[in-house]
């Protein structure tokens, strides 16, 4: 500190400046470094968790007292910096409700104003979850109906790092018309749908960026640690491709940051850059999953939107097997999925605009499976088990208690095979929650598959959710991805 005054007295002589006023900007730099700072997550206009311990951190100068105020509560909470002027307290929060007044105080004071205290989930992925009102969704009435104190946007920036980071740039804004058109679409209704049947306060982060493969948002560790994961990864970081590509280059820089706040759970739309790589996508999902649970130190709902068709992906079925993955992510303990192969507006297009069924459905199944809410049907019948029946093929299905229906004509996209292997189309008759299905030149059928192909949007539904049936296959022979073997 002494060498550092001495240079610094020079310095100011050369240019005229009297000792005295040497000393004021001396003392009144080092003052001005060592103020109280907050991360930018915790800022006036956010969202708190209700009813739980959330965490106020910060920085300051070393061993500086650090007291705060909350207006709910008449206990002054206070911490000490450690040497690496680091502090980090906890709060208990009431439930939902606000606006609050929170101040932080030390050597400086800071106030922050219009806190509501209700749920906080994180959207992330990759574009389909970045994709907002800006990008030419037809939400125009939407835009001009979207005020709503109670729901509240804080926007990652897209940047990356290559070791975790403590704090991001961005604020929490109030949702009005222009807050709410450069937000995630499938995120803004998605919160708006819980705002108004739990009438709780919402705040929703968006972390995402699109192009980018899931290795991106897990922690590098996590991916080089597995072999098949991280021979997976193997992508060339110097392609022009707009985004990253190395594992845990988001995770670093666009969910550390983050994972102090407390949050109610994560919404996910995100798979079209690993359809190249299918058979290792559930492992790095779920992975990734529980690295962010780890950190988070919550065992938070995970609900994620499983990928649409498209028939961009060519001639091979690489989308399907990318869906199967997701789909049997579901094994992984308080997952959930939503299926919208119905919502394709456009079979051409990698991104479909039907975002606003997308965030209800993401709504409903957080409603029903966090928030206890009932009389909502908001599962997908599933593929349950096959039965032969001499020359055809019963399929039976989860969630479909009270049977299937078509939207247009007779079942299709079914396929039936023999020992042959030979997929060939299948009459398909609906018999209450099951589908019975033929074909007079299979005699002796063994598989079936169903929608199973990049671009096939079925026309069977639940009778009673209206949600499609999931794509299924029940082999497990191999599938024709285009990629030669060496």
């Amino acid at each position: 500190m002494q060498d550092l005054y001495e240079l610094n007295k020079k310095n100011m002589k050369k240019i005229g400046l009297s000792s005295i006023a040497f000393m004021l900007l001396f003392s009144v730099s080092f003052v001005v470094s060592a103020e109280v700072r907050l991360p930018s997550v915790i800022g006036s206009h956010m969202v708190l968790q209700q009813n739980s311990t959330v965490n106020f951190w910060g920085w300051s100068n070393p061993s500086e007292q650090i007291k705060i105020k909350a207006d709910w509560d008449t206990t002054t909470y206070t911490t000490k910096a450690g040497g690496d002027a680091k502090w980090s307290l906890s709060l208990k929060t009431p439930q939902a409700g606000g606006p609050h007044t929170i101040t932080v105080s030390g050597s400086n004071t800071i106030v922050l104003e219009d806190v509501l205290v209700g749920e906080v989930w994180i959207c992330s992925g990759q574009s389909n979850m970045e994709m907002n009102v800006n990008w030419g969704l037809p939400y125009e009435n939407e835009v001009a109906n979207a005020t709503n104190k109670n729901i509240r946007f804080f926007q990652v920036p897209k940047i990356t790092a290559e070791y975790p980071q403590e704090d991001v740039k961005g604020q929490w804004v109030v949702c009005t018309p222009e807050t709410m058109k450069s937000f995630s679409a499938a995120g803004y209704f998605f919160g708006k749908k819980l705002q108004e049947d739990l009438n709780f306060p919402v705040g929703l982060i968006n972390s995402s960026w699109g192009g980018t493969p899931a290795e991106v948002w897990t922690p590098k560790e996590a991916v080089e640690s597995d072999a098949a994961l991280k021979a997976a990864a193997q992508r060339d970081p110097k392609q022009s491709t707009g985004w990253p590509v190395s594992p845990g280059l988001a995770y670093n820089a666009m969910i550390c940051p983050l994972t102090n706040f407390a949050i109610a759970g994560a919404i996910w739309y995100q798979g079209e850059s690993n359809v190249g790589s299918a058979a290792t996508y559930q492992p790095l999902f779920t992975s990734m999953i529980g690295e962010w649970r780890k950190v988070w130190q919550k065992d938070f709902p995970f609900y994620y939107v499983q990928i649409a068709p498209y028939a961009g992906y060519g001639n091979y079925n690489v989308s399907a097997l990318l869906r199967e993955s997701q789909t049997k992510t579901l094994s992984y303990p308080k997952t959930g999925m939503v299926v919208i192969h119905d919502l394709v507006d456009n079979i051409n297009d990698i991104h479909p605009k039907m975002k606003k069924e997308v965030g209800v459905r993401l709504a409903n199944l957080a409603l029903a499976e966090n928030y206890g809410k009932k009389g909502i049907a908001y599962k997908s019948p599933m593929y349950k088990s096959m039965q032969l029946e001499k020359n055809k093929i019963r399929i039976s299905f989860d969630n479909a208690d009270n049977g299937l229906i078509t939207k247009g004509g007779e079942p299709a996209d079914f396929y039936i095979a023999g020992e042959d292997k030979n997929f060939v189309p299948a009459t398909a008759k609906i018999d209450g929650s099951t589908v019975v299905l033929s074909n007079k030149d299979v005699k002796n059928p063994v598989a079936v598959r169903f929608g199973f192909n990049n671009s096939a949007m079925p026309n069977l539904f639940g009778k009673e959710s209206g949600l499609p049936v999931n794509i299924f296959r029940t082999d497990d022979w191999e599938v024709d991805t285009g990629v030669v073997k060496k």
